[in-house]
């Protein structure tokens, strides 16, 4: 491939505009996003899902895609959360192949695996993705994967590097893990202590910008070494541990949903019941990137950062980790 120039979506967000920054210094980079703001590269404000990225791209001469944008947070309107995660990412994919594009990175998610008591200790990139269909993020993760498996096939020109993140944390986090971790207590209904992985955010832009640097192509969870359970997390931020029963749980839930208290749902108990724990080792020894952090060592950046709690374990503490 000659000289690259990359468009990223949601490049507004707080990893777009981190990654777009840090690709201007080696190549030529522009961003599209529905909100702009100040940035070291020119960004177009466009609905991914508008017709016209396509002729942005061709205007452009885009060799590479980064797609970042999706919507993080379940809320109360499925519906737009469909449309911009699966058809904006369909949206994105026929822009690629009309404009000619090499090269296309995605961000899916290990919440593409579901969250299932069978899922196995550790998820490798072969396990099946089953998705939840009561967790919108889950199900449009699964169903954007299925889809760019078909582009795989049909479009083999077009390259595609695919990410599966675990929970991203840094310094100034602020999302459902967060305020997960944000209250009085950790709370693991059932009692299942199903682990955590850990992902440091600077890892995922690093990891994003190997990626493109070196025309990677295949699918890797991206996660930090080892796991943490709710215990261990609840130990590191000085905070009871509450396990009250499932059924408790969804009860409280279904009330406050009603209320327009919370915008979790009932079903989405299962997020907290079976974590889809992913193993990095494919991340490592075949595209070759090394996260900085470990799932303890970006938890507890996190917890140090963006909570102000100095986590009380000490160098060389035991987590869990694979085998």
């Amino acid at each position: 491939m000659g000289a690259k120039k990359v468009l990223i979506t949601g490049a507004a967000g707080y990893v777009g505009l981190q990654l777009g920054e840090l690709l201007a210094a080696a190549m030529s980079v522009v961003g599209v996003d529905i909100r702009s703001c100040p940035a070291q590269f020119p960004m177009f404000a466009l609905d991914i899902c508008d017709p016209a990225l396509g002729e942005l791209m061709r205007a452009e001469s885009i060799t590479h895609v980064v797609h970042l944008a999706s919507v993080m947070a379940a809320g109360r309107d499925r519906q737009l959360e469909y449309r911009i995660d699966v058809e904006g990412t369909e949206n994105v994919l026929k822009a690629c192949v009309y404009a000619g594009v090499q090269h296309i990175t995605v961000t899916s998610s290990g919440a593409a695996y579901g969250y299932y008591p069978d899922n196995p200790e550790w998820l490798e990139e072969h396990h099946p993705l089953r998705g939840n269909r009561e967790f919108g993020y889950s199900d449009h993760k699964r169903l954007v994967e299925e889809m760019l498996a078909d582009y795989r096939a049909r479009h083999p020109q077009l390259k595609q590097l695919v990410f599966r993140p675990c929970s991203i944390v840094g310094s100034s986090t602020n999302n459902k893990i967060a305020k997960l971790f944000s209250g009085r207590a950790i709370v693991d209904p059932g009692g299942h202590n199903s682990p955590f992985v850990f992902i440091w955010d600077q890892d995922v832009i690093r990891a994003i910008e190997f990626g493109v640097c070196r025309d990677a192509a295949g699918i890797y969870n991206l996660a930090g070494d080892g796991a943490l359970t709710p215990q261990e997390i609840a130990h590191r931020l000085r905070k009871p541990l509450r396990r009250p029963p499932v059924w408790l749980v969804k009860f409280l839930l279904r009330i406050g949903y009603a209320l327009h208290l919370t915008d979790n749902q009932p079903g989405q108990v299962v997020f907290l019941q079976y974590r889809p724990v992913l193993l990095n080792r494919k991340l490592k020894e075949e595209l070759g990137y090394i996260p900085q952090k470990t799932s303890a060592e970006a938890f507890a950046h996190f917890a140090r950062e963006a909570l102000g709690v100095q986590p009380p374990e000490v160098a060389g503490e035991a987590v869990k980790e694979a085998v």
